[in-house]
C-alpha cells in the first residue's frame, strides 16, 4: 500500500467511498420500513381493493441519510482538490510518460518523488546593467483565469524608492566588467528608443531536452542572462505553466520585448526578440544556441537544431534624417536574401558585421533547401562509399561574401563569375603577358588569371587589405592554386606565385600616379611601372548601382577612367563589372538605377575607344554598308549565384584582337589546351569556361539592344526600319551599340 501512487490510493478511497453511500441509502438493508393498515380496512370489504399503505422514516434514519450526504460532499470535494493539487503541481510526470521527457526508449531512473517539486517554484528578478539608467516606468496586469494554464508567475524590476540598492548590488557583483563595452553596445540607444523602427529576431530551436523546456525556473533563468549578455535591460516578465505540459514566457524590455514558447514532448522552443534601440541582435545568436539549445541527457539524442531570421521593422524614411537604405548593410541583400530568409537548414555567420577600414564584411555559411538537402550533406561527411561521400563538393553549404550588405562572391558561383570576367578577355589577347586588377580583394581574380601560361606579372591593387585577410582565413578557396601549384614558380596559395604581386592601396592614386597626365611629375611613381603598361586590366570592384561616392569615381571620374585608356598596351583590353543584366522591361540605364553605367561607356568613348570601320558590302536593297566593329561589347553570365544575371563590359583597342572575339568555339577550344596551365593529372584547372561557353558571350542579348533604345536622345539606328528592316543607310560611329552588333556584326 505504501508504495502505491497517491492518485491510486485516493481514486481507491473515493471508489469505496461511493459504494459505501450508495448501501446506506438503500431500503432493504438501511432503513426500517413500517407498514400500518388504514382505519377503514377491518370494518369495509368493499375499500379492500383500494388499500392505502404509508410509508414513513423514523427520525433516526431520516438524521443518518443527511449525515451521509454531507460527509460524501465532504470527501467527494476535498478528494478532488487534492488530486488537481498533485496533478497540475507536477504535471509532466502524471500527464507525460517518462520516456518522451527524457527523449529515451529506456524507463527513467528518476523517480516520480525526485521529480515533484513540493515547495514553492522561486525564479529569478529581473536584473540591471551595472551603471545603466532605466528611465521611470508604471507596471500595470490583469490576471485571467483558463483551464489551460496550471502556474503563472510575474516578476519585475523593484519600485523605484529600491532601485538604486538593485543597482549598488549589481556594481558590487559585476565591477570588475568594463563598462565601455556597454557603451560600444548601446551607443545613441537613447534616441533609437524614440524611432518607429526596430529589429526582430525570429528563432526556432529543435532536439531540446524536453525537462528543461517544461522547467519555468530554468526557462527564466536563461532569459534573463540572454537580456543581460544582450546590454538590453527586462523591465519585467510573466510566466505561465501549461497543461498537461509547456511553458509560455513574455518579457517587457525598455527596447521593447522577447518572448517564446515550448513543445517539451516535441523537444521544440519558438522565441522572438524585438527591440527598438540601436544594438544589433545577430551576435546574440550564440548566446540563445549555447542557454535554449539544450542538448537531452540521453547518449543517442541529436544535437539541437537552430534555424532564425531577422528582419528590420518599422519605418526609417522620413523620421531618421537623410536615411539612405542602400548604405545600411541590414537593408541590403544581407538581409533580405540571407538574414530574412528563415527556412534555411544552415545559415551560421563565420564573420558578422566585421568593421574594416574601409567597409563592412559578412561571411555566411548557408544551406538553401530549395538548393541542396540537408541530408544530403550529412551522407556526404560520411566515408561509406556512397555518391554523396564520393563527391562531397557536390553538396557542401554556401559560403556567402558580403561588403556593406552586397553580394560579392558565392561558393556555387565561383567559378561561373571568375571565369567569366578573366578568360574571355584574356583567350582573346593574342599573348597577354602583363595583367592589372583593381579590386578582387578576395583574390579568385588572381587565381584564374594565374592559370595562363603566358603571363608573366599580375598585379592586384586593392585598397582594403582586410578583405584580403579575412577571405584567406574565412574562404581559403578563392585563393588556392593547389592545382596549378606543380608547374614552376606556381605556390599552393596564390599570392606567393612568384608572378603575383598585391598591393594594398588606392586603385585610383595608382593609376592616376602611374598613367595620369601628372604621372611625370610625381616623386612616388615606379619608374618601371611608367614604361611597362597592361595587357589586359580587370576591374572587379563596386557595382556601378552601389550608392557608394567611391564607386562614383570609379565609374564616373574622367581623370581616372583616361589613365585606364593610358595603361593599357596598344592592342590592350579592359574589363569592368558593371552588375546586373537589364530586365526586358527596364528603363534606360541613364534613367534608372544604372546611370553610372551609361556614364562610363559614354566616357570610354569620348576617350578613345573607337568603332572600327573592317569591310563594304552591298545589301540587297543596293545600299552600300560599312561593316561596323563596335569597341566596346557587353554580355553576362547568369550563373553566378547573384540576384540577377550579371553583367561584364569588354572595351577593345585595336581592331584585330576585336576580330579574335568571334572566333569558333572550336579555335577558342585550342587556345585555351595551349595556354591553361593543367592540372597534376593532365586536365584543365578550368571548372566553367570553354569554347561554347565563349559563344554565349559574343553577342548581347534583346534585353541589351532594347535597353539601349530606350534612351531619351535615342539613338539613329534603333528605328524600326533599321533594326528590322535593314532598308535604310544608317552611319554609326559610336564605341558602343548592341543594335549593330546584333544586326551587323
Amino acid at each position: 500500500m505504501c508504495n502505491r501512487p497517491p492518485i491510486t490510493m485516493l481514486r481507491r478511497f473515493s471508489s469505496r467511498a461511493s459504494q459505501g453511500i450508495t448501501a446506506f441509502f438503500s431500503p432493504e438493508k438501511n432503513a426500517e420500513l413500517i407498514r400500518t393498515p388504514s382505519n377503514n380496512q377491518a370494518t369495509s370489504d368493499n375499500n379492500q381493493e383500494s388499500q392505502q399503505h404509508t410509508i414513513y422514516f423514523k427520525p433516526a434514519v431520516l438524521f443518518g441519510y443527511f449525515l451521509c450526504v454531507v460527509i460524501n460532499m465532504y470527501v467527494a470535494f476535498y478528494s478532488g482538490t487534492i488530486v488537481r493539487i498533485l496533478m497540475l503541481h507536477d504535471r509532466h510526470v502524471l500527464s507525460v510518460p517518462q520516456t518522451q521527457l527524457n527523449g529515451s526508449t529506456q524507463a527513467s531512473n528518476l523517480s516520480v518523488a525526485k521529480m515533484m517539486n513540493w515547495g514553492e517554484k522561486q525564479l529569478p528578478p529581473p536584473t540591471v546593467i551595472p551603471g545603466k539608467e532605466v528611465p521611470p516606468t508604471t507596471y500595470t496586469f490583469q490576471h485571467f483565469p483558463v483551464e489551460g494554464s496550471s502556474t503563472n508567475y510575474d516578476l519585475h524590476l523593484p519600485r523605484l524608492d529600491e532601485f538604486d540598492d538593485v543597482v549598488a548590488m549589481s556594481n558590487e557583483d559585476d565591477s570588475s566588467d568594463d563598462s565601455s563595452d556597454d557603451e560600444e553596445n548601446n551607443d545613441d540607444l537613447s534616441e533609437g528608443l524614440h524611432l518607429p523602427a526596430g529589429q526582430h529576431l525570429l528563432v526556432d530551436i529543435k532536439n531540446v531536452d524536453p525537462i528543461f523546456l517544461n522547467s519555468e525556473e530554468r526557462l527564466a533563468e536563461a532569459m534573463i542572462q540572454l537580456v543581460d549578455e544582450s546590454k538590453l535591460t527586462l523591465l519585467s516578465y510573466h510566466c505561465h505553466g501549461l497543461v498537461p505540459v509547456g511553458v509560455s514566457c513574455a518579457g517587457v524590455l525598455l527596447e521593447s520585448h522577447v518572448a517564446f514558447h515550448t513543445w517539451p514532448t516535441e523537444g521544440v522552443i519558438a522565441m522572438d526578440l524585438f527591440t527598438c534601440g540601436s544594438g544589433k541582435l545577430i551576435p546574440t545568436l550564440p548566446s540563445i544556441q549555447q542557454l535554449f539549445g539544450v542538448k537531452a541527457a540521453n547518449e543517442d539524442a541529436d544535437d539541437p537544431m537552430m534555424m532564425w531570421s531577422h528582419k528590420l521593422r518599422g519605418f526609417r524614411k522620413g523620421f531618421v534624417p537623410e536615411y539612405n537604405s542602400r548604405l545600411n548593410p541590414l537593408d541590403a541583400d544581407l538581409g533580405y536574401e540571407i538574414l530574412g530568409s528563415h527556412d534555411f537548414d544552415i545559415k551560421k555567420p563565420l564573420v558578422s558585421a566585421a568593421e574594416t577600414d574601409f567597409q563592412m564584411v559578412d561571411v555566411y555559411e548557408v544551406m538553401n533547401p530549395q538548393k541542396r538537402r540537408l541530408s544530403d550533406y550529412y551522407k556526404s561527411l560520411e566515408d561509406d562509399g556512397s555518391y554523396e561521400s564520393l563527391h562531397p563538393e557536390f553538396f557542401a553549404p554556401d559560403h556567402i561574401l558580403l561588403l556593406d550588405g552586397i553580394i560579392q562572391s558565392t561558393r556555387f558561383g565561383d567559378a561561373p563569375y571568375h571565369e567569366s570576367i578573366v578568360h574571355p578577355a584574356m583567350i582573346t589577347h593574342p599573348n597577354p603577358k602583363r595583367v592589372a586588377v583593381i579590386g578582387g580583394g578576395e583574390g579568385a581574380t588572381v587565381r584564374e588569371i594565374l592559370k595562363h601560361s603566358t603571363l608573366e606579372k599580375v598585379v592586384m591593387i586593392e585598397i582594403d587589405g582586410g578583405v584580403v585577410d579575412l577571405s584567406t582565413k574565412y574562404l581559403p578557396e578563392w585563393q588556392d592554386c593547389s592545382s596549378i601549384a606543380h608547374h614552376d614558380g606556381c605556390a599552393e596559395w596564390c599570392f606567393d606565385d612568384e608572378r603575383a604581386d598585391l598591393r594594398v592601396e588606392d586603385a585610383l592614386a595608382y593609376f592616376n600616379d602611374n598613367f595620369g597626365s601628372s604621372s611625370s611629375i610625381s616623386e612616388s611613381v615606379d619608374e618601371h611601372d611608367l614604361q611597362e603598361q597592361f595587357d589586359v586590366l580587370i576591374m572587379d570592384c563596386l557595382d556601378p548601382n552601389d550608392d557608394h561616392p567611391f564607386a562614383k569615381v570609379l565609374y564616373t571620374d574622367d581623370g581616372y577612367v583616361t589613365s585606364l585608356y593610358d595603361a593599357l598596351t596598344e592592342d590592350g583590353i579592359l574589363v569592368v563589372q558593371v552588375g546586373e543584366a537589364p530586365m526586358p522591361r527596364s528603363p534606360s540605364d541613364e534613367n534608372g538605377d544604372f546611370e553610372n553605367r551609361s556614364t562610363m561607356i559614354k566616357m570610354l568613348d569620348a576617350i578613345g575607344f573607337k568603332s572600327f570601320d573592317a569591310a563594304v558590302f552591298l545589301t540587297p536593297q543596293s545600299f552600300f554598308f560599312v561593316l561596323v566593329y563596335q569597341s566596346i561589347h557587353i554580355y553576362e553570365e547568369s550563373h553566378c549565384e547573384f540576384l540577377a544575371p550579371w553583367t561584364t563590359l569588354i572595351a577593345f583597342k585595336d581592331v584585330e584582337t576585336r576580330k579574335r572575339w568571334y572566333r569558333s568555339p572550336a579555335a577558342v577550344e585550342l587556345d585555351l589546351s595551349r595556354r591553361i596551365l593543367p592540372t597534376k593529372d593532365g586536365k584543365t584547372s578550368l571548372r566553367y569556361f570553354d569554347g561554347a561557353t565563349m559563344k554565349s558571350y559574343q553577342m548581347p542579348s534583346r534585353a541589351f539592344e532594347d535597353n539601349y533604345c530606350r534612351q531619351q536622345d535615342k539613338p539613329e539606328e534603333c528605328a524600326e526600319k533599321v533594326r528590322f528592316g535593314n532598308d535604310e543607310k544608317v552611319n554609326v560611329s559610336s564605341a558602343y551599340s548592341p543594335v549593330f552588333e546584333r544586326h551587323f556584326a
